[in-house]
């Protein structure tokens, strides 16, 4: 049974929501576990989820990877395709309406910088213009040459995936350009070909939020150090914008200053806890 978090924390989590103007929210893999998705910390959490990938010994680094569209595209696709499907289906935990209320409530609104591609945001209503996809999206495709920088929606792409055996089993998409196999316009392991031209006008977006803070407020949520891009971002906030940031996380919750706080909790758990003070 897990320590219960002492009250001045959520207290002085609660005045830093109630003193900010603008909202980012930094969130990492752990924001979607209470929406039932899995963050693939470690091989076994992969494999637990693919276990056809587990039987033959392939870790995530391998298959997340332009190689293997090129290798085995069905597999690559089964994998893909299987995980498009399933963010498709998952209804976004309560925790994105509690964010997005706070958000909504500030002079400046909010602001989404996340590493997470499954478009959890978009779906929980939050503003398309205000969200930051460091990584990319699974519901947006490029080509895999790529013959141009084109990015397009995968809103048409129904895959038919054999769970089992992690195989698509219907036809996967082709660039219109080219006609060359389409991938997710996602940055993968070993990545020199991904597009990142919508993920830059993305981050111009949120960079144009932060210029007009006072007082901006990052609440971290879910973001691990093993790829640390969500934490280096909220410190680049704190450095140059002069933030300063709540960090709900169930095994790395540390944070630098005592003016910023540190809650060893679940993204959803955290959220209601200080939101029930507010």
């Amino acid at each position: 049974m897990s320590e219960p978090i002492p009250s001045p924390l959520l207290d002085q989590a609660a005045a830093l929501v109630s003193d900010a103007d603008l909202l980012i929210i930094a969130a990492g893999a752990g924001m979607g576990v209470d929406s039932g998705l899995p963050d693939f910390r470690g091989n076994q959490g992969f494999w637990q989820a693919y276990p056809a990938l587990a039987r033959a010994r392939m870790e995530f680094t391998s298959v997340a990877s332009p190689d293997t569209f090129r290798a085995d595209p069905s597999l690559a696709w089964g994998f893909y395709g299987h995980r498009l499907n399933l963010y498709r289906d998952t209804v976004p935990h309560a925790g994105f309406a509690i964010l997005k209320d706070w958000g909504e409530h500030m002079d400046q609104g909010y602001g989404v910088f996340t590493s997470n591609v499954d478009g959890q945001f978009q779906r929980a209503g939050f503003d398309s213009q205000r969200i930051y996809e460091c990584h990319g999206s699974i519901h947006h495709l490029q080509c895999l040459e790529p013959c141009d920088d084109g990015i397009w929606s995968a809103d048409r792409f129904q895959p038919e995936v054999d769970s089992d055996a992690c195989q698509l089993l219907n036809a996967a998409p082709t660039c219109p350009r080219c006609g060359a196999l389409a991938r997710p316009n996602i940055l993968m392991f070993g990545d020199w070909g991904w597009n990142e031209r919508r993920s830059a006008m993305q981050q111009a977006r949120l960079h144009a939020l932060l210029e007009k803070a006072r007082r901006p407020l990052v609440v971290e949520l879910g973001a691990g150090v093993a790829i640390p891009s969500v934490r280096h971002f909220g410190q680049h906030v704190i450095r140059q914008f002069g933030g300063r940031i709540i960090r709900i996380n169930p095994r790395e919750p540390q944070v630098a200053s005592t003016r910023d706080v540190g809650l060893p909790m679940g993204a959803l758990a955290g959220l209601a806890a200080i939101d029930a003070l507010l």
